[in-house]
């Protein structure tokens, strides 16, 4: 089976330009024009690349590239306009895989490219299990238990805990949830507020008192791994 490649750039000429190349070279490739697009395809197909521009339209790069990997892109590499130091370190420090220079050379990509499929290859697979505190879940079934018993939750309410999850220990900011739950870093954060409450009563101890998703006031939320 082909490896698949997601093209994500909200610029129309590059999708055109690099589409038919990688397809000449065996790989089979798909293309998202923003953030909110590329998670889409990122919940419906598993890709062994994707290749991300940083300026889309309704989010930095940078914000997804976490949710990708955590969604179904094995790696990733940005493909960035941005030359600054800066940028390539924040990039790689938050989870890209390899970071290229625009205007690049097709060899050079295909290198980077090949480079990334050997490696994702000799990783060892994802984790399908989260367990913290007296919470377990199950990404392939998207099965969630309280103390043994299954809890039912809505899209948006698994989509904010598997983020949290992912990240457990880590402050996750509203705009990372907003880009899990709604596909939107814009969307209003009331909603994320009411859904946080919905979640807590569902897989809180003690909703009043939560201990396991606390909140990081001005920031975000942390999804406390061990019980303090």
């Amino acid at each position: 089976m082909a490896e698949t490649i997601l093209v994500i750039d909200d610029e129309p000429a590059i999708g055109r330009t690099l589409a038919p190349i990688l397809k000449t070279q065996g790989y089979s490739v798909e293309t998202a024009a923003s953030a909110a697009e590329a998670l889409r395809r990122a919940r419906q197909t598993v890709f062994d690349v994707a290749l991300l521009d940083l300026g889309l339209p309704d989010a930095d790069g940078r914000e997804i590239i976490g949710r990708l990997h955590s969604l179904s892109c094995r790696s990733v590499i940005v493909l960035s306009a941005r030359h600054q130091e800066s940028e390539k370190v924040a990039a790689l420090d938050g989870g890209a895989d390899d970071y290229l220079n625009k205007p690049f050379s097709v060899d050079e990509l295909m290198a980077r490219i090949r480079a990334a499929l050997r490696r994702t290859q000799s990783h060892r697979p994802a984790e399908t299990c989260f367990v913290a505190q007296h919470v377990s879940i199950d990404y392939a079934t998207r099965r969630v238990e309280v103390r043994g018993e299954e809890v039912r939750l809505s899209p948006k309410e698994y989509a904010i805990l598997e983020c949290l999850s992912r990240h457990a220990g880590q402050v996750v900011s509203r705009r990372q949830l907003l880009l899990a739950g709604w596909n939107d870093p814009t969307a209003d954060s009331q909603n994320l507020r009411t859904y946080m409450t919905l979640l807590r009563q569902k897989v809180e101890l003690d909703p009043a008192e939560p201990r396991l998703i606390l909140t990081e006031a001005g920031v975000g939320y942390r999804l406390q791994p061990e019980a303090s």
